[in-house]
C-alpha cells in the first residue's frame, strides 16, 4: 500500500490545503500530514499551534496522520514505506516550482511526486494572502478551516 506524504509549513492552513489532504485521503490508504518546522523560517503562528490546528482539521479522519517534520522531505520518505509525495499547485508559477522539488525528491530519495491542481474554489488562496487577513483582523471564514480557526483564535 501507498502512503501519502503531503508536507507543508500551514502558517496557516488554508482551504485549499485541507481540500489537498482531503483529496489525497480519498486517492491512498495512508496519509502522513509532516508540518514543517524550519528553524530558518519566520513564522506567524508558532510549531505548536500550526500543528494543532492541521490535527485538529483531521481528528476524525483515521486514514490521515498529522505530524511535525523537521529535516529534509526526501528524509522522510526514505523513513516511509511506499511512499508517494503529493502537492499541489493553484497555478503554472505553483506547477514549475513543484517540477523542480519534484526533481530534487528524486535525486535525494528516488522520489516519485504527484501534483494535484488546486480546484477552481481554492486558486487564489494562499497561506500570505490568509496572513493579510489577519494583520488587517478580517473574518477567515472560507479561506481557513473552521477547527484551524478555532485553534488559532486560542491565546
Amino acid at each position: 500500500m501507498k502512503t501519502a506524504i503531503v508536507t507543508g509549513s500551514y502558517d496557516p492552513i488554508t482551504t485549499g490545503h485541507f481540500d489537498l489532504i482531503k483529496r489525497a485521503s480519498e486517492l491512498f490508504p495512508r496519509v502522513i500530514v509532516a508540518v514543517l518546522d524550519n528553524t530558518e523560517k519566520r513564522f506567524l503562528f508558532n510549531t505548536e499551534k500550526r500543528f494543532l490546528s492541521v490535527k485538529a482539521c483531521f481528528s476524525h479522519n483515521a486514514n490521515i496522520t498529522v505530524r511535525l517534520w523537521n529535516g529534509l522531505l526526501a528524509d522522510l520518505v526514505l523513513q516511509t514505506e511506499n511512499p508517494v509525495i503529493v502537492r499541489g499547485a493553484r497555478n503554472t508559477l505553483d506547477f514549475e516550482y513543484e517540477r523542480i522539488l519534484f526533481e530534487i525528491n528524486r535525486e535525494l530519495a528516488d522520489a516519485e511526486s504527484i501534483i494535484l491542481p488546486a480546484k477552481k474554489e481554492y486558486e487564489f488562496i494562499s497561506s500570505t494572502f490568509v496572513r493579510e487577513l489577519i494583520k488587517y483582523k478580517r473574518p477567515l471564514t472560507g479561506y481557513v478551516p473552521d477547527k484551524a480557526i478555532e485553534i488559532l483564535n486560542k491565546e
